[in-house]
Formats: C-alpha cells, structure tokens, sequence
C-alpha cells in the first residue's frame, strides 16, 4: 500500500497518461495482493485493499494484463512530502528508527504539554518561543488573565514556516484574541507550487479553528481561541523537531519552561494565583466554603 501511495500521490489526473501510469501502479499493487494472499486471508485491511484495488480498475478501464510500475518508491518520491521521503528511506533500510512523532500544546492559564509528555503550569508573561528549530518558529504572547495575577493564558501567537529548498518560501502566520485568520500574513493560503500543496491553511470553523499542515517538514498545527484566549497544538516528526542549535535552547516545547516560571500543581495552586501575600485564613475569607472538590466541581460545569 505505501509502494502505491508512493508511486500515485505524484501523479495529476489532468495531464495526458495519468490513466496508463495509474493503471500500472494499480497491476503491480494487484500482484502483490495476490502473491500475499495466503498470509493475509483473515486481514480484514487486506480484503478492504483488495476491493479496493478491483473498484479503481473499473472506474479507470484498467485491464488485468499488461505493464506494471517497479515497486521502488525511490523512483518517485516527492522531495515535498516528509511521509514519502521517510518511506523510501525505510524500504533502502537506510532509516533503522521507525518514524515518531512528538506533540506539543498551551492552553488554559496556561497550561503546557512538552515534546517530553512533560505537563506544566506556567507564569510565562510576555512573549517567549514554544518551537525555534531549523524548519519551524512559533512564539506566544501570555497576558495576565486578571490584574495583579500570576495566572497567564495566550493572546497572540506567531508562526513562521522557514523557507524550504523547492517545496515553500518562508510563510508567516499571525493570530490574536477575535482575529484568527485563515490565511498567512502576505494574504496567501498556501506554500509551494503545483496542485499538492506542500503548505496549506485549512479553516474548520470561522474566526475560531483553523489548521496549518506542512507535507514537507510533516508537519501540522491546529489554533484554536477558546473564550477570550489562543490554544495551540502542534504535530511534528522527532527527527526535525530535535533539529536545532546550542543557541536555540529556549523552547518551551522542548525543555518546558524554567523553573522561575513555574506554578506550583499542588497546594500552593490558590496562592500562586491571588499572590504569595496572602494568608491562608484570607484565602478562606475570598472563597468562603470552597473546597478543592466544590472548586473542582464548579469548573467542570462550566
């Protein structure tokens, strides 16, 4: 299967000989099927491929006999496509780790997600850098959530997509509180030539979701506003996300954030948001018969 999405997904139905080329990627698909068949009889992914296979032959005329395509994606890999390009290398056993992916993501008050599955509270006023590697640059603007207050949560938030050999010039991406645009800073919605898209921003819901995926760096990122605040979750292949140097060390994705930043996930919870100052028995007086339950109850209705 991933022989013929390789050999396929550089193909475009609208130039002469698509049909032949498909048709070839479609026969040697076929033969491998069959030549499976014994092993794979109780795979229901197989026989889904299989029929698959039969109803792409119909639609485009194919016939059973005749040429088919080598089944080296190296023949046709795309250079703008990360999943392709991590296929070829793993089918020349070039590449002996597997293909991982790390997550990062802010949200709340706020609240982060590491590439480390390191989950933290953080104060992070200001502006600071979640992502700064060689393919990738996102920074976030945090603003008190009230006066005075040690809690934070995101309000604006700049993506830079560098630019990168043939596949996309370098594209900015910039959102603030009720302004989430579905396009890039020059008014684009998209990066790199040719009908596949290397770069693209994908709107999901109107001025409140939107998602950016770069096939090139394998890339994606989702925004988010939520209330009055920005969320962020981004999606990025191990190996480029690891990619970056010595003086790239500030990235709160990659070490979280430091230690003078941090809030407290305990007791001190309360305390860190109204300020060290007060006393306890003044924390009482504010929220007179809360409990960590009745408080844990409360956010949960809203």
């Amino acid at each position: 299967t991933t022989d013929f999405v390789s050999l396929t997904s550089h193909l475009n139905s609208a130039i002469d000989g698509f049909d032949s080329e498909f048709c070839k990627a479609l026969r040697a698909y076929a033969g491998c099927t069959q030549r499976t068949s014994k092993a794979c009889r109780g795979n229901l992914v197989y026989h889904s491929a299989v029929l698959g296979i039969s109803d792409l032959m119909s639609q485009r005329n194919c016939s059973k006999d005749g040429p088919t395509s080598s089944t080296n994606p190296e023949v046709t890999h795309d250079p703008c496509n990360y999943h392709s390009q991590a296929g070829a290398r793993e089918h020349r056993g070039g590449d002996q780790n597997p293909l991982n992916y790390l997550f990062c993501g802010l949200f709340g008050d706020p609240h982060l997600r590491t590439f480390k599955d390191h989950f933290q509270t953080c104060k992070v006023e200001g502006a600071w850098p979640l992502i700064d590697n060689n393919y990738l640059s996102v920074q976030v603007t945090n603003v008190p959530v009230v006066p005075g207050s040690s809690a934070t949560a995101t309000n604006k938030i700049t993506i830079i997509f560098k630019a990168h050999r043939e596949c996309t010039d370098q594209k900015v991406y910039q959102a603030v509180t009720d302004d989430l645009p579905a396009a890039f800073v020059d008014g684009s919605t998209s990066g790199g030539d040719g009908d596949a898209k290397s770069l693209r921003i994908v709107e999901r819901e109107s001025g409140r979701y939107v998602e950016m995926h770069a096939r090139y760096i394998g890339t994606t990122v989702f925004v988010r506003q939520l209330g009055r605040y920005l969320t962020l979750a981004i999606r990025m292949p191990e190996d480029l996300a690891m990619s970056y140097e010595e003086s790239q060390d500030l990235q709160l994705c990659v070490n979280g954030c430091p230690l003078s930043e941090r809030i407290d996930d305990g007791q001190g919870q309360v305390s860190a948001i109204l300020g060290h100052a007060l006393p306890r028995t003044s924390l009482a007086q504010a929220w007179p018969g809360y409990t960590l339950e009745t408080a844990n109850a409360h956010c949960h209705e809203k």
